[in-house]
């Protein structure tokens, strides 16, 4: 008898009473750019359910007959849902009612696939009574999914036994969108493979790089990072279906897909890049390599370090499509009782090129001074330890933005203070 594969998944996709009829009638399934990275990773033959946020009915199985994409079908849904799966039904569909309630109660999210054991518990509450265990899982495998939808009457799985969670899942937990100006990521990578070395010198957070890229790109888009250091960029975006080119002045050993360049020319057309992050140098505070010409040698405290940096910055504005964004990381510096703000001298330099589309406040962490003995030292001799990094989020202006750019009055809401 056959076996359910350790690598079977469940996703979760949603659904309104306006949307419901078009997923049943096309077999269909779509969801917006919140929850992309999880239907992206919908494979042929994942098991899938529908979840009618209205009515509260969570309705399967269904079985995807396509992997998850972009744009399957362009006019579904008017557009609103692009990341798209074909589904088929496997047997009768049965709506469970308080789904949300089992949901939670599985810890089913619908940013994340089910691992195994989530998915066959909640496989088994659609399972015929007349079926047993055993032959429900064999047709699950065996069944042919069908084009025809048959819907029975609604199920409530409260009778069913007791639902509890699972502790061991093989769970691939996927990042949310950040939705204020202040990110703060405890781990340096997520999911089950490592983005980056989280002991390189200077490493990037792989969340602060997953949100910028579903923020600002779609999958397929060119993703650049100039100064990519242990490859986080480049490791990301291969997850998330996007295409990446990533460089530094001395790439770590073990990594040939990083491509050795000196970011301050770069080998790339102009207006071919859709995406452009930068987590540069701050100043010579990190010895990073031994290359000489390397700009992380170069004091802060000085002009020089600025005017290379505007180098790169000149080649990030050439090679970005107009109307797409550069992400630039960077971190100001206190050393010796003197401040350094190199966050404002380099955005001044950014300011030249782009328009600023928002600043995000990035939590320090992993750094040598996050120790007591240190916060003890910052107290007693009157000095603070750098708590955040900046995120600058800069758009290169196309020629239509700038020829209509007109001065703009807003209507405020104001609200009475009780």
């Amino acid at each position: 008898m056959a076996q359910i594969p350790d690598t079977v998944r469940g996703f979760v996709f949603a659904c309104t009473n306006a949307s419901q009829s078009e997923c049943f009638n096309r077999l269909l399934f779509g969801t917006s750019k919140l929850y992309g990275a999880a239907a992206i990773r919908v494979r042929k033959g994942d098991f899938l359910f529908l979840l009618n946020l209205d009515t509260d009915f969570l309705y399967g199985v269904f079985k995807a007959v396509s992997d998850g994409k972009n744009n399957l079908e362009p006019k579904a849904w008017n557009g609103k849902y692009p990341y798209q799966v074909r589904v088929e039904p496997v047997g009768e569909i049965i709506p469970l009612q308080d789904a949300k309630k089992l949901l939670s109660r599985l810890g089913v999210s619908r940013s994340s696939p089910m691992g195994k054991s989530t998915t066959l518990k909640l496989v088994e509450l659609f399972r015929p009574y007349s079926m047993p265990v055993k032959d429900w899982q064999q047709y699950l495998l065996e069944a042919e999914a069908n084009k025809e939808l048959k819907i029975s009457e609604p199920r409530h799985w409260e009778l069913l036994g007791r639902i509890e969670k699972s502790i061991d899942d093989s769970l691939e937990e996927l990042p949310l969108l950040e939705a204020t100006t202040l990110w703060d990521f405890p781990r340096q990578s997520f999911g089950r493979n490592p983005k980056g070395d989280n002991k390189y010198p200077g490493v990037t957070p792989a969340q602060l790089i997953w949100n910028l890229v579903w923020r600002y790109t779609e999958p397929g888009d060119l993703v650049v990072d100039p100064m990519c250091g242990s490859g986080t960029t480049l490791d990301v975006c291969k997850e998330e279906g996007r295409k990446a080119i990533c460089y530094d002045i001395a790439p770590p050993s073990g990594r040939p897909d990083i491509i050795q360049n000196d970011s301050r020319k770069i080998p790339l057309d102009d207006n071919v890049v859709d995406l452009v992050f930068v987590d540069s140098p701050y100043g010579d505070n990190i010895k990073y390599n031994d290359y000489p010409a390397c700009i992380g040698k170069i004091s802060s405290e000085t002009d020089a370090f600025y005017d290379e940096l505007e180098k790169v910055i000149s080649e990030c504005h050439r090679i970005l499509k107009p109307g797409k964004v550069l992400c630039w990381l960077i971190g100001d510096q206190w050393v010796k009782a003197r401040f350094t703000p190199v966050g404002f001298k380099l955005y001044q330099r950014l300011c030249k090129y782009f328009e600023t589309v928002d600043i995000i406040c990035i939590t320090r962490r992993g750094q040598s001074s996050n120790t007591s003995l240190w916060y003890n030292r910052a107290r007693r001799f009157n000095f603070y330890l750098r708590g955040f990094k900046y995120l600058f989020i800069m758009r290169k202006p196309s020629t239509e933005e700038k020829k209509n750019e007109k001065s703009r009055k807003i209507d405020w809401t104001y609200y009475e203070r009780k």
